[in-house]
């Protein structure tokens, strides 16, 4: 299974590393790929290296698209690659979506008859069913709610690309000897 996880600058390090570091945990292949600058810098200040120029990125290999939310959802959802990307995952692939990001899906008409959360004050009228939860699954669109949310959209993904029972190992190997 591969990952691509997209951000440009103002992405929330919360929500981008987290899942990427239980994806990877749990052995799943995450590419990070890069809108337009080279460095690209967090909300917080944080540099994630190395990422893949857009342009050279082939999405085609890439069984799930993530957008971390953060400052930079205002780019990307006035970005025409951003959105046909999401349009060509939506047929067929899995699209995971955290906070802010969740609303670009809603305003391209890919929530309407689908269950999702995303950051409560951001929530519009998208034609879905908004959840108040952390995470919610619908098919293959996996949404979260916050940063808060980071770990348990993590660990949805990776149920979702690798099942529950390969999940619940590597849950167990982060929760050692606690409850979750």
């Amino acid at each position: 299974m591969r990952v691509v996880v997209l951000i440009d600058d103002g992405y929330e390090e919360l929500e981008t590393m987290g899942p990427i570091a239980l994806l990877r945990r749990g052995g799943v292949d995450v590419d990070i790929v890069r809108l337009e600058k080279e460095d690209v810098t967090g909300r917080f200040g944080v540099q994630y290296t190395p990422t893949i120029p857009y342009e050279n990125y082939d999405f085609e290999k890439a069984d799930c698209l993530v957008i971390p939310g953060g400052p930079q959802h205002k780019v990307m959802r006035k970005d025409e690659r951003v959105l046909k990307l999401l349009h060509e995952f939506a047929k067929d692939k899995m699209i995971g979506a955290i906070c802010a990001a969740p609303t670009i899906l809603g305003q391209e008409g890919l929530l309407k008859g689908k269950n999702y959360t995303c950051f409560e004050s951001l929530n519009g009228d998208f034609g879905g069913h908004f959840h108040r939860q952390y995470v919610v699954r619908d098919g293959n669109l996996i949404t979260a709610c916050s940063a808060a949310a980071s770990v348990e959209f993590g660990f949805a993904l990776l149920e979702a690309l690798t099942g529950k029972t390969h999940a619940d190992q590597v849950k167990e190997s982060v929760y050692y000897g606690f409850d979750h």
